[in-house]
């Protein structure tokens, strides 16, 4: 196993961290390795904005349901989807570009583009012995968060990753089996085999709670799901991306 392997196998979300922050150095090579990520067509279509302000950093922490830990890190990055610039390229060459930018296809690059930059700039910031933690409550209040950061239409911020050194380490989470995930060939849709992996990844799960809490929890990855599911959050999204002109088609 290589140290490449070794730092992405080794993951885990880190929600505790030091009073340190990172050098404009750090900063710059995690955002370089983001932009070294894959990209549709070079399409290129998503922005980072890197959040130093404390204040700022305060209220995002409310806006995402009031993590501290997104106040208490050695940088905030907001990763965005950003199909703003394609609209100004538009105008720069003389072409009508808005059909295509405003459509699904479209959307769906930049949000794609988006997630691979931000997992380039985690493995990255983890290489360096720095923690991350993706932060998706941005989400609960886009108007405000889009306010905040002051972006303009075409622009929706997608979540945050807190970097920072850690105060401490979690343990690592296990996974689904693998056999749940991969497939060859074919999806495979045998549902008593997918039951048979889900009861498994349960009691597996279950232990690691019972473990990690002393007791205090052990309940299910498929019980957890299923709450986490039941409830519907963030309903307003499709309205909030069509209001800021992205997937209108």
């Amino acid at each position: 196993m290589n140290e490449t392997i070794s730092t992405i196998l080794n993951h885990r979300s880190i929600r505790d961290f030091k009073d340190k922050q990172l050098s404009d150095e750090q900063i710059k090579t995690i955002v370089s390795c983001a932009q070294a990520a894959s990209t549709s067509s070079f399409i290129q279509a998503y922005s980072i904005i890197g959040i130093k302000d404390m204040e700022k950093k305060r209220k995002l922490a409310v806006l995402a349901g009031n993590q501290e830990y997104v106040a208490q890190n050695g940088h905030l990055f907001v990763f965005c989807a950003d199909l703003n610039r394609h609209e100004l390229i538009g105008e720069m060459e003389g072409k009508d570009v808005l059909a295509s930018i405003e459509s699904t296809e479209k959307f769906m690059v930049a949000l794609i583009d988006a997630a691979l930059a931000a997992q380039n700039a985690a493995i990255a910031a983890e290489s360096m012995g720095l923690g991350i933690c993706y932060i998706g409550g941005i989400r609960n209040n886009l108007e405000a968060v889009k306010e905040l950061l002051k972006t303009p239409e075409r622009v929706i911020p997608l979540f945050g990753m807190t970097v920072g050194y850690p105060e401490r380490m979690n343990d690592l989470k296990p996974r689904l089996p693998l056999e749940n995930v991969y497939h060859e060939e074919e999806y495979e849709q045998d549902k008593e085999i997918y039951l048979r992996q889900l009861q498994d990844y349960d009691g597996i799960i279950s232990t690691y709670y019972e473990q990690r809490t002393n007791g205090k929890r052990k309940d299910r990855w498929t019980e957890q799901m299923a709450k986490m599911l039941e409830k519907q959050t963030r309903m307003y999204m499709k309205e909030f991306v069509q209001k800021n002109k992205m997937d209108l088609r």
